[in-house]
């Protein structure tokens, strides 16, 4: 019947399925697109900022002038001229040949979760265990539940993943760990940034119990205070897989990242990728290509670092005067996001509705847990909206809360609805402020 939610295939759906939830960033699309919602939920970058008409005649003569091969298929790997364009971009960040990166050992992918997918497709059986900071990437865990695999998350604090607590999750996952999947420069969702101690610290206790890492690095080249600490990829050790994405520093829509991985690690990546994907866009590939070969690329990410600094000052600032006692937040160095820990007894995700209906949006804490922790938390972006229009969402959100703590002040606190899991859903997230 037309419209109905019942679900006939449920007993023919392979396993791997029920660890398939809907990505609460994902879930708020419909409401965040509306003019009148401010919204500081999903991680989108200031498109308007691009040089719109440049990147529109340039993408006119790929079509024009180059049809023939970038509307054509491609190869798994990607093209030789993108690999050698991509290990130009890293080389930014100190990962060069030095440090042993090679086009041969890039792959292309999908944008930035096709590399996390191909990751989990190598490395995960049903069963395995994943290390993760918590909170985490959404789509991450999204990932690697789908694979059947269990994400067992590893505190942090203002300082990034905490070493000790590392080697107490290698412990007690009994051998079962694959890796450690880490964010270790201005980490989605809280802003945070790995220390330059931590990370020898972190990397140590990984060679030493065989750990893989893999590292996400989206966001190192859009630091607002001098520059970032440099890539755990960018140290001489082995063992690491490098992913990136050209989403946040170019444009989204066209879906291109990429993996650097260890040369016995490459060619599985790519027999993965063909057999998902089969290539990825040729003309999407071109498009970067010829973005970061015709453009001043360079001297666009210091535009975007200069326009998210004052997005990221204007939220601050706006969280500092007028968010109710007991609110915290962290204060992020770079990247697009601040992790904010309400006061004690708020629930993100019980009050979201009411957010939405004083039009403001945010993304619940409990997305970024595996576990059902992070009520007490929500993920504010700066990256959108304008100053004027993030500071009207913060005076909304403060309104929003002052009067849950009223409500509670008068009714005493609800029952506390809980998630499956071994915690509660109104346990709160680490306080990294």
């Amino acid at each position: 019947m037309t419209g109905t939610t019942q679900d006939d295939y449920t007993d023919r759906y392979a396993r791997r399925v029920r660890g398939m939830t809907t990505s609460e960033i994902r879930a708020l699309f419909a409401v965040t697109s509306r003019p009148e919602v401010v919204s500081l939920a999903g991680g989108s970058p200031f498109i308007a900022a691009l040089p719109l008409d440049a990147v529109g005649e340039m993408m006119g003569k790929l079509a024009s002038e180059m049809g023939t091969t970038s509307l054509q298929y491609g190869i798994g790997q990607g093209t030789i001229e993108l690999r050698e364009r991509i290990c130009e971009v890293m080389a930014l960040s100190g990962i060069d040949a030095s440090t042993g990166a090679s086009p041969d050992d890039v792959v292309v992918t999908v944008g930035g979760q096709q590399a996390l997918d191909l990751v989990a497709r190598l490395f995960l059986d049903p069963g395995d265990v994943v290390l993760a900071e918590g909170p985490t990437y959404v789509g991450a865990l999204g990932v690697f539940q789908a694979a059947q695999a269990q994400v067992r998350h590893v505190a942090m604090d203002a300082d990034g993943l905490i070493p000790a607590a590392l080697e107490a999750a290698i412990a007690q996952s009994a051998g079962r760990a694959k890796f450690l999947y880490t964010i270790p420069t201005f980490q989605n969702p809280t802003g945070v940034t790995l220390s330059e101690e931590r990370r020898e610290q972190i990397l140590d206790i990984c060679e030493r119990h065989g750990l893989l890492v893999v590292e996400d690095d989206p966001y190192g080249t859009l630091s607002f205070e001098g520059e970032a600490p440099r890539p755990l990829r960018a140290r001489k050790r082995t063992g690491i897989l490098y992913l990136s994405t050209f989403s946040k520093t170019f444009a989204p829509g066209l879906r291109v990242g990429w993996i650097l991985a260890p040369h016995a690690v490459r060619e599985k990546l790519v027999m993965a990728s063909e057999a998902n994907i089969l290539c990825p866009s040729a003309f999407a590939q071109g498009a970067v290509t010829q973005y970061l070969a015709t453009m001043p690329w360079r001297e666009q990410i210091k535009i975007y670092r200069e326009v998210y600094a004052e997005r990221r000052d204007a939220l601050l600032d706006a969280l500092r005067d007028m968010m109710p006692t007991g609110t915290t937040w962290t204060h992020p160095n770079g990247g697009l996001f601040v992790w904010a820990t309400l006061p004690p007894g708020l629930d993100s995700k019980a009050m979201l509705p009411r957010a939405v209906a004083a039009r403001v949006a945010y993304v619940p804490g409990t997305g970024f847990y595996a576990d059902g922790n992070g009520a007490g938390n929500i993920r504010l972006n700066f990256s959108f909206p304008p100053p004027d229009r993030i500071r009207e969402g913060v005076r909304r959100l403060s309104g929003v809360m002052e009067q849950e703590l009223a409500m509670r002040a008068v009714f005493g606190p609800t029952t506390p609805h809980r998630r499956r899991g071994p915690a509660a859903a109104d346990t709160p997230g680490p306080d990294l402020a």
